[in-house]
């Protein structure tokens, strides 16, 4: 009797999640039918990337000339980086020039280039698509490695706002998990390979570089304050001091827009993401939209992922401005088939779905 139960009630996911796959598709037919120009898709991603490109570079320039000031540009770029990430995403998913290998990687490199902080697109593809089959699961190392599932605090906080300090803090995790889900039978030997050798590729060289300048950066700066309070000065070394023109530079055009638009994608993410008890598989319990009002802010330099990643996990064919697109007439879809909106108690759940007894740790009823 369990059984039959249990295989009615996956068949009811499966079909539901069918149901709206089916209509969201439906709207996105009618969007496209509407505007003829959609068609063009290669172009229109070739024309996003090179604005994209063209809003940091000018930027940048405008610093160094003393027309911009730093703050502006690190508002500026954060936005355009942020263009970039969603232009990412879609290469991954080969959505730009899939024929046209050569220009295909060419952007690839471009918004790998222009966000260093973030892992090498060509390996974030394998995690990717093993993210999508996996959502939720202890093996999905793209939203784990972006502190999903983790709890609220501090620690939690500082990894959300930098990739490798998210390695840093968590170095047992990192070094001996795998071989603990090897052994749970969670992962096969090759996925075991698999999971070490995106460890050691994802970040080298471009990420590790950029993490050494922006951090030391970042010390520099801040034990010349704490000297200060104490009325102190450090004797730097001149060869350090003669660096610190070029890399402030490099922090203000690039580092630091990144490392807000980091921290903004990945708070979002991190906690749209369901970890941990939602049902394998099931694209409905996956991850929820978060649009509340008070998220704006890091909508900005996210572009607006709270609110149309949801979409994605249904239809994964859209680019990322198709799924702006069809967001007012598919989130009401969602909302009526079990996606959840705004549900802020996950962040105090570590993201799982359902409250857990401090008795026995078993999930109870779901949140409405």
């Amino acid at each position: 009797m369990t059984n039959t139960t249990s295989r009615a009630t996956a068949n009811a996911d499966k079909l539901r999640d069918k149901r709206v796959q089916q209509e969201i598709i439906a709207i996105s037919d009618d969007i496209r039918s509407q505007r003829p120009w959609l068609k063009y898709q290669d172009t229109i991603g070739l024309s996003i990337f090179s604005i994209s490109i063209f809003g940091c570079l000018l930027n940048a320039y405008l610093y160094i000339q003393g027309v911009m000031p730093a703050w502006m540009v690190i508002l500026g770029t954060a936005f355009w980086t942020s263009i970039l990430h969603e232009l990412e995403h879609d290469l991954i998913h080969w959505m730009y020039f899939k024929k046209n290998k050569a220009i295909h990687h060419l952007m690839m490199l471009g918004v790998y280039v222009f966000r260093p902080f973030t892992v090498n697109p060509w390996v974030r593809r394998h995690i990717h698509f093993h993210h999508h089959k996996n959502s939720g699961s202890a093996t999905d190392i793209e939203e784990r490695g972006i502190t999903n599932g983790e709890q609220w605090g501090i620690k939690r906080l500082l990894m959300v706002s930098d990739n490798m300090l998210a390695v840093y803090l968590r170095p047992f995790k990192y070094l001996f998990e795998p071989l603990r889900l090897y052994r749970q039978g969670k992962v096969t030997r090759r996925d075991l390979k698999n999971f070490r050798l995106i460890g050691l590729l994802s970040y080298n060289p471009l990420g590790i570089v950029s993490h050494m300048l922006w951090h030391g950066f970042i010390l520099f700066h801040l034990a010349n304050g704490v000297a200060w309070m104490f009325s102190m000065s450090i004797p730097w070394p001149s060869l350090l001091l003669d660096q610190m023109p070029w890399l402030t530079t490099l922090a203000v055009v690039l580092f630091a827009p990144n490392a807000l638009r980091t921290f903004c994608l990945h708070f979002i993410s991190s906690n749209m993401h369901y970890y941990g008890d939602n049902k394998q598989g099931v694209i409905v319990e996956q991850c929820q939209v978060l649009n509340v009002w008070w998220l704006i802010p890091l909508q900005l330099f996210c572009f607006n992922f709270g609110n149309t990643h949801a979409i994605h996990h249904f239809v994964v064919r859209d680019p990322f401005y198709v799924r702006q697109m069809t967001a007012k007439r598919a989130l009401p879809v969602l909302k009526e088939n079990g996606v959840r909106f705004n549900d802020i108690g996950s962040f105090r759940r570590a993201n799982r779905m359902h409250p857990v007894k401090k008795t026995n740790r078993q999930p109870v009823a779901s949140v409405a």
